[in-house]
């Protein structure tokens, strides 16, 4: 690891929440998207149930 002398609890401080960050995204993205998935899985059960 180089050396962040004065800076580096700035530093380590920024990673950290840039990483904490990215991670709340992609936790979103997924939840969004398992929630988008039965959403669309419903409709199209309603659809084959009841085309007929």
């Amino acid at each position: 690891m180089p050396e962040l002398g004065k800076y580096a609890s700035a530093v380590l401080s920024s990673w950290a929440v840039t990483l904490g960050l990215i991670a709340a995204l992609i936790a979103l993205t997924w939840v969004q998207s398992r929630k988008a998935k039965r959403t669309l899985d419903e409709i199209e059960a309603r659809r084959a149930g009841g085309g007929s």
